[in-house]
């Protein structure tokens, strides 16, 4: 989310200059590749790039048929084939084994239905949404609809597509992505022509929750905040809960346990940290976030901290099922060998990461399969 949200930014900024941009993105992968299909990168005509569509080394061929795409206001799908390391077409060897299809979409700013509106409001909710982007791999010439489809909680925004049958079809198909949080690649069939669509799965950023706002809370704010998330920092101590002192901070509240959960809004993408060293204060919050379907709370401390407070709280008769338990994480972090406060965000960081990706977070030379699960095969539909 954090890479749409920059793309927006400065097209924002491209268009308060006057320049004209272009919208690549990875519509489609065969084999391996850096990027998977969904990633996008913004192009202006002074040659500016924001987002990423590989590691480095498409990004200057994209770019020149980019500004081509801008000088002819027409839309155009460009495949870069990575299997061969010798290959000096590209100007180095990739040797990503794979190949990748890339759509380079004009944005023409005084068409407010453009992909880039698209875009804007994906970001502007925070909801889970499918943003579809419509291409044509067999008729390359022909018609390429591009990122004409975005559906979250809040309903449905598309942009018109001739086939009505096929933008039904396409539409249909990105509510079950919604439904699943899965993306999906499929093919249509619409008379004569072959469309395929890319259907995005967006989860909203990961809001971070961190209770205490002593000096190791610092590193963890700037590190989640270098990623995207949204962090709130929270702490019942006026001196240490300020915006100074928490600049990359998305908010700063300063209130007791009691009541700041009243003034923060959960969700199931929210992760909390306990790392005030109140004890009294963790143990007061804790009690108030096991009912709640977090998928993460992490409390900082030996173990036999998190021990204690458990067994505190089912002697008050506060009732700790096995389900609540499995999302509490004590002591928090992933074993990295950390010490430093920055070790220790990394670590944390690490396992909240690990958490909501619902990864292993083992070593990735110890995978058996791809680092990136493929998406769903290309599927011919018939669409009468």
């Amino acid at each position: 989310m954090k890479e749409l949200e920059d793309i927006v930014k400065a097209y924002h900024n491209a268009c308060q200059q006057g320049l004209k941009t272009a919208l690549a993105t990875v519509v489609h992968v065969e084999g391996s590749a850096y990027r998977q299909p969904g990633a996008r990168m913004l192009v202006t005509e002074n040659g500016t790039l924001t987002g990423a569509i590989s590691g480095g080394c498409l990004e200057g061929d994209a770019l020149r048929k980019a500004q081509l795409v801008i000088l002819q206001q027409q839309p155009m799908l460009v495949t870069y084939d990575t299997n061969d390391e010798d290959d000096a077409t590209l100007g180095v060897g990739l040797g990503c084994n794979g190949i990748v299809h890339i759509l380079l979409e004009p944005i023409n700013a005084a068409n407010p239905d453009n992909p880039l509106a698209l875009l804007q409001e994906a970001i502007a909710h925070r909801s889970p949404a499918v943003l579809v982007t419509i291409f044509s791999l067999r008729q390359r010439k022909g018609p390429q609809p591009g990122t004409c489809l975005l559906l979250n909680a809040n309903g449905q925004t598309a942009y018109p597509i001739e086939d009505r049958k096929l933008q039904q079809a396409v539409t249909a198909d990105a509510q079950v992505a919604l439904d699943t949080r899965a993306s999906f690649t499929k093919t249509y069939q619409a008379g004569n022509n072959h469309f395929t669509a890319h259907a995005a799965y967006l989860p909203p950023a990961v809001q971070l929750l961190i209770a205490g706002a002593g000096n190791d809370v610092i590193p963890l704010v700037k590190m989640a905040s270098l990623l995207g998330w949204r962090t709130i920092v929270a702490d019942g101590r006026p001196l240490y809960a300020s915006k100074a002192r928490f600049p990359d901070a998305t908010r700063v509240v300063l209130a007791k346990p009691a009541q700041l959960l009243s003034a923060i809004n959960t969700d199931a993408h929210t992760a909390v940290v306990l790392m005030t060293h109140n004890y009294n204060y963790d143990l007061a919050l804790l009690t108030q976030l096991l009912p709640l379907p977090l998928p993460y709370i992490g409390v900082l401390g030996p173990v036999k901290k998190l021990q204690r407070m458990l067994s505190e709280l089912m002697e008050n008769g506060v009732p700790v099922s096995r389900q609540q338990r499995a999302r509490v994480h004590g002591p928090a972090g992933l074993d990295l060998g950390a010490e430093t406060p920055e070790e220790i965000a990394l670590s944390v960081i690490s396992e909240i990461k690990s958490v909501m990706a619902a990864a292993s977070a083992t070593s990735l030379r110890e995978r058996n399969t791809t680092i990136h699960p493929r998406e769903q095969q290309i599927i011919l539909q018939q669409v009468l």
